[in-house]
């Protein structure tokens, strides 16, 4: 495949805040996954949970500035173009990460609300969005984690569709997002 274009590819923020949030996101779950390997309440386990509640707010913060970039700079047209039942797929499917990346740390800062728990960001403490709820807070984390299993299978099926477009359709989809071309 030709070298593209600047135009033909995403904007230099876009493709650093998609590189950058994948790691941030493979963080996240390395940390809770990492979190059953150490003993309850020992500094491990919390070092773990705190690097979670701040990596996911780190994604948090991020995806605003991926939202708005995308809405600011055009996205650069797939070619050749696919059928219309794969953009429409790949629309979902982007909407789905989306709501991922904003509604995955917005549940984990409403349990810590509801648990009554501080909610640490490098040294701050984020004020709580909701009062004290047990059960509310309970509520909510099955919710996270069952939404979290949800976001492998996502993440994996996103990553697949950008291999299935350069391996076998040889579009252009997985270059226009790729650091360097």
């Amino acid at each position: 495949m030709a070298t593209l274009t600047l135009s033909a590819r995403y904007a230099r923020l876009s493709i650093a805040l998609h590189w950058l949030m994948l790691v941030l996101l493979a963080a996240v779950y390395a940390c809770i996954e990492l979190r059953g390997q150490f003993p309850r309440d020992s500094a491990e386990r919390d070092l773990m949970k705190n690097l979670h509640f701040m990596l996911g707010l780190s994604v948090f913060a991020l995806v605003w500035l991926r939202l708005a970039v995308r809405v600011v700079r055009a996205t650069p047209p797939i070619l050749p173009r696919p059928p219309a039942w794969q953009t429409g797929l790949a629309h979902l499917m982007h909407l789905m990460l989306y709501l991922l990346m904003i509604g995955m740390p917005l549940a984990g800062w409403l349990i810590l609300s509801a648990a009554g728990k501080p909610i640490p960001f490098y040294g701050l403490e984020l004020p709580a969005l909701i009062g004290k709820d047990p059960d509310l807070a309970k509520f909510i984390k099955g919710w996270h984690e069952r939404v979290g299993t949800w976001g492998y299978w996502l993440i994996g099926l996103h990553a697949l569709a950008g291999l299935y477009h350069h391996a076998i359709r040889r579009d252009n989809t997985l270059q226009r997002m790729l650091p360097y071309t």
